[in-house]
């Protein structure tokens, strides 16, 4: 064995591979068993002693072995007295089967001569080599690839089922070897702060060699940057004792270490990566505008911007160009970096505001001879034209470092004849337009500051005595200006000039967003008439776009969107809206989606409320925005749900939506369009379109489940359903508050849920509505089943069997047939619970294509059936189909409650380490979803998981985190868990 130069591990010496071998030629695996191909075609290798002599040929890397070492290899120190007869005939079958020019006889021995790319091995080590230089790179991220692809070489054991003491000292050589690179992988995957991940695949390794200390540490250092510094400390504790017990030693220095650095909160531990020190930047004032006391912030726009300044002393001349909103800073940042670029331009510095955002922008021959007056030239010898005065600019400036600030461009025709043209020279350029057609510029689009950069610019002025006082409410004015600089600027002088004020006074006037506008203002700024210049140049069809486009909530819009809510065709608002885009008063958040500053949106609806007319486009425009979203979600949920009757009772819409063909489409319009859609439902719900937006809420239920909405939908059913109320609209407010019900089901607010169901069921009877009085009873059993009310469950989800059958809703009769075999299950009818599964899955499969949602929910109930009846192999398959189905439906409350669920199955069969993996996973998963109540579920499986691989100490912490949440519930569930905490009764003590 000798040292590998590409991860540092110990490797058997081999030559460097290359490729793959090409068809018709030899190729050799020993990362697995010993096999041998001639092309596609396997070729006998013989008894396993035939094999063994194979290996320790294709192992000496083409080096002769002598009869004695070969015999040696086989048996070792008590050969048969045929050995050397038995070692011919072994050679003689395999020179048959390979070739002569393959195995070789010379010097009494025998050799395998075979070309570079034949073996695996060579294949794995070259991806070694390539792998370590990559990490040395810094490429971690390919590191981490061939690694993978190393790994996925082996083939279970190296050198499986050889005898020998040859073969066996490499296979314990390879297997050390692949548990060497599985922990450089897994240090490449916490480098690159996927912690939460590699949790699972560690737990799972520890239990395989609880011994292995580096593997204990890696996973002590995942759970620490996971949030979870309890568990990282357990596994100390399980690792000293069983050091302790098994070898009578303490843990290494440096895992002991690592337990000091996670007690004392180490926050070098919890990144995964350091970040490097920003270079300084030059600080030095010039013959510019001066620069602001406060300057704060913007370190990353400062070092990009001062690194393109001093390519200016190179051989090309240096243009920037920031662009943004009005209000965002440009001048301050652009005069700022001018005077830290002053050492790079000893020759001097030209200003210029071009007053591009008015109506009368600086004539380009103007500023010329204002620029030739600075550099020396006389009034006699500036010529009039323009052409002749740029030349003369450029010819003064030649040999010349200057940097010139051309600030507020109109466009990039008015500044074309004011740039230096020679190397040594640069300019910035400030604009509200992206100097897209400037040739050569380095565009910057100039955003908001943070919110650590706004609230330090509103301390910086106001003063930190005050802000520290009232931290929130300082916290609540920058978010309320939108972050913007001058925003804050102007309400933090304000509130400076104002001792009698307090901060939270400020932030009080400035929470009326009605108002907000009007109370940024003092003294000669204010902030509506910055953004009054940019829309006072808009053309008429523009500027309807603009008001309209900001009526619509939510954090962006699509292109689809905003063509739905302007009455055009797609292509029409794409060049209106990109047109805003290059204006500053429109952001492009992606390809195909926009949005707006806070602040301009405020400014956009007041200009609708203003110059909108007739005032009824207004709320035409957002009656077009629901139906555009209900129209085609409710094709989405068509897709997911076959057979589903509930879209045959939605409200009729007038625009037209997107169509799909293809789910996995499909569901990428849900979920991207996610926050624009419960906006929308939220938004309609107080302008008499209710009804509509229930119907949306119900079109969108996936969201529900899939975490990242969860909140944003629950807040949406609420306000439909209050809006529903106001208006007395029975069927509306019945639809929203079902929804209601869902959301609070789903995040485990049982007892709300419950309060919820019974009123919509209530307006569901007096509406007559086939789809509240369907789904409120199946959810209303759903929730019976978690409080362990199984009477009641059942006869809620009975009601519901007979509401969808009326309705003749197919798939809604399975889901009630689905739920009651859970109930079943709960109450020990087994077999009547495998039998109502499985009438459910056979209606799913009947409608739909067999990845639909709903057949997940099916195959679901039925593997909790089967778990339950003891036929956990049928059960475990039918539970990793529906969590395939889940994932690829991205529900991620459903794809991580099924791997909980196969957690318990694979404790009942007695494998806690795959139990603990799957319960890893469904944390993970679960993480933000679901609710505490799930969470206490599936803290206890995991720690019933982690005490069968001894790992008791990590068990304890999860099982006492489960028995807080299951307290404060007031769940029955806390009973089993204190049980679990109980310590063993000791043998002979009564």
């Amino acid at each position: 064995m000798g040292r590998d130069k590409g991860t540092g591990a110990r490797v058997p010496e081999q030559r460097a591979p290359q490729q793959r071998a090409a068809d018709g030629l030899l190729r050799f695996t020993v990362l697995g068993p010993v096999r041998a191909w001639r092309g596609g075609e396997a070729l006998p290798a013989g008894s396993p002693q035939q094999r063994a002599l194979l290996a320790a040929l294709l192992l000496r890397d083409g080096r002769t072995a002598t009869a004695a070492e070969l015999i040696d290899a086989l048996w070792g120190d008590d050969p048969p007295a045929q050995a050397l007869a038995t070692v011919r005939t072994y050679a003689s079958r395999l020179r048959k089967t390979l070739g002569q020019d393959t195995l070789v006889s010379e010097s009494g021995g025998y050799a395998v001569r075979i070309g570079r790319t034949a073996l695996d091995l060579t294949l794995a080590q070259d991806l070694s080599v390539e792998a370590e230089k990559a990490r040395g790179s810094g490429d971690r991220a390919r590191a981490r690839a061939l690694i993978n692809k190393l790994l996925g070489l082996f083939d279970g054991e190296p050198l499986a089922s050889l005898p020998g003491p040859y073969a066996e000292n490499q296979r314990t050589s390879l297997e050390e070897w692949r548990l060497q690179l599985l922990e450089t992988r897994l240090d490449l995957d916490l480098e690159a702060g996927a912690h939460a991940e590699a949790v699972s695949e560690l737990t799972a390794l520890t239990a395989a060699h609880p011994l292995r200390e580096r593997l204990r540490e890696l996973l002590m250092v995942a759970l620490y940057r996971s949030g979870r510094q309890a568990e990282a400390l357990a596994v100390y504790a399980d690792t000293r004792r069983l050091l302790a017990e098994e070898l009578g030693v303490d843990p290494r220095p440096e895992l002991a270490q690592l337990q000091q650095r996670i007690l004392r909160a180490d926050e070098e531990l919890a990144r995964p990566a350091g970040e490097p020190a920003p270079a300084p930047a030059p600080v030095r004032p010039a013959q510019l505008p001066a620069t602001v006391e406060d300057f704060t912030g913007r370190s990353a726009f400062v070092r990009e911007l001062s690194d393109r300044l001093a390519t200016a002393e190179g051989s090309v001349m240096a243009v920037s160009a920031l662009a943004g909103i009005g209000g965002v800073g440009k001048t301050t940042l652009a005069v700022h970096v001018a005077h830290l670029a002053r050492p790079h331009f000893p020759d001097g510095q030209l200003y210029v505001d071009l007053q591009g955002a008015g109506n009368r922008a600086a004539e380009p021959e103007t500023v010329l001879g204002a620029f030739l007056r600075a550099l020396g030239t006389a009034d006699s010898a500036i010529p009039d034209s323009l052409d002749e005065r740029a030349a003369l600019y450029r010819s003064t400036l030649d040999g010349r470092r200057v940097l010139v600030l051309l600030d507020n461009a109109h466009d990039a025709a008015q500044i074309r004849p004011l740039l230096p043209g020679t190397a040594g020279c640069a300019a910035l350029v400030t604009s509200r337009v992206r100097m897209v057609d400037l040739a050569g510029a380095h565009l910057v689009d100039l955003d908001v500051m943070s919110p650590e950069e706004a609230l330090q610019l509103f301390t910086r002025i106001v003063g930190g005595e005050r802000v520290r006082a009232e931290r929130e409410a300082a916290l609540d004015v920058v978010a309320a200006c939108g972050f913007l600089p001058l925003a804050i600027r102007i309400a933090a002088s304000r509130l400076a000039s104002r001792r009698t004020w307090t901060v939270s006074v400020l932030a009080a006037k400035l929470a009326d967003e009605r108002r907000r506008l009007d109370e940024l203002q003092a003294g000669d700024l204010a902030v509506k008439a910055t953004f009054e210049l940019g829309y006072g140049q808009l053309e008429p069809a523009q500027a309807r776009a603009f008001r309209l486009l900001g009526l619509a909530d939510g954090p962006d819009i699509s292109l689809g969107a905003a063509a739905a809510l302007l009455n055009v065709d797609p292509h029409t608002a794409e060049d209106l809206l990109e047109t805003l885009v290059d204006t500053s008063l429109l952001e492009s958040a992606a390809p195909g989606r926009y949005r707006y500053h806070d602040l301009v949106r405020l400014y956009a609806r007041a200009c609708a409320e203003r110059d909108e007319q007739p005032p009824v486009e207004r709320e035409l425009a957002l009656s077009r925005l629901l139906d555009f979203y209900l129209a085609t979600a409710a094709g989405v949920y068509a897709l997911e749900r076959p057979g589903e009757r509930v879209l045959d009772h939605f409200a009729r819409t007038e625009y037209p939506g997107l169509t799909f063909q293809v789910r996995e489409t499909a569901l990428d319009w849900l979920f991207s369009e996610s926050s624009g859609l419960l906006a929308c439902a939220a938004q309609s719900a107080g302008s008499g379109r209710a009804r509509r937006a229930a119907d949306l809420l119900m079109a969108v239920v996936d969201l529900g489940e899939s975490g990242a909405n969860s909140h944003q939908f629950a807040t949406a059913a609420k306000a439909v359903s209050e809006a529903a109320r106001t208006s007395g609209d029975a069927q509306a407010e019945g639809r929203a508050r079902t929804m209601l019900t869902h959301a609070l089901s789903v995040s485990g607010r049982f007892a709300e849920a419950e309060t919820e169901a019974r009123r919509a069921l209530e307006l569901g009877q007096i509406a007559d509505d086939p789809v509240s009085l369907g789904q409120v009873p199946n959810q209303r059993g759903i929730i019976a089943l978690y409080e362990n009310r199984h009477g009641d469950a059942e006869d809620h989800l009975s009601e519901a069997l007979t509401a969808f059958r009326a309705d003749g809703n197919k798939p809604g009769e399975a889901s009630a047939l689905c739920n009651l075999s859970r109930v079943h299950l709960a109450t020990g009818r087994t077999a009547s619970a495998v039998d109502l599964a499985q009438q459910g899955v056979v209606i799913y499969e009947s409608d739909a294509s067999g990845l639909a949602l709903r057949l997940a929910n099916g195959k679901y109930a039925l593997g909790l059936a089967l778990t339950g009846t003891g036929r956990t192999a049928a059960a475990q398959e039918v539970l990793t189909e529906a969590m395939s189905i889940f994932r690829d439906s991205r529900q991620q409350l459903w794809h991580g409650m099924t791997l909980f669920r196969l957690a318990e199955l694979q404790l009942a069969i007695r494998r806690p380490a795959h139990a603990a993996s799957h319960a890893e996973q469904a944390l993970v998963i679960l993480r933000g979803i679901g609710g505490e109540w799930r969470r206490a579920n599936v803290l206890t499986a995991l720690g019933r998981g982690l005490a069968g691989i001894g790992q008791t100490d990590r068990a304890q912490v999860c099982w006492n985190e489960a028995l807080s949440i299951f307290d404060d519930l007031d769940s029955p569930e806390a009973a089993a868990v204190r049980e679990l905490l109980a310590p063993a009764p000791v043998a002979g003590v009564s």
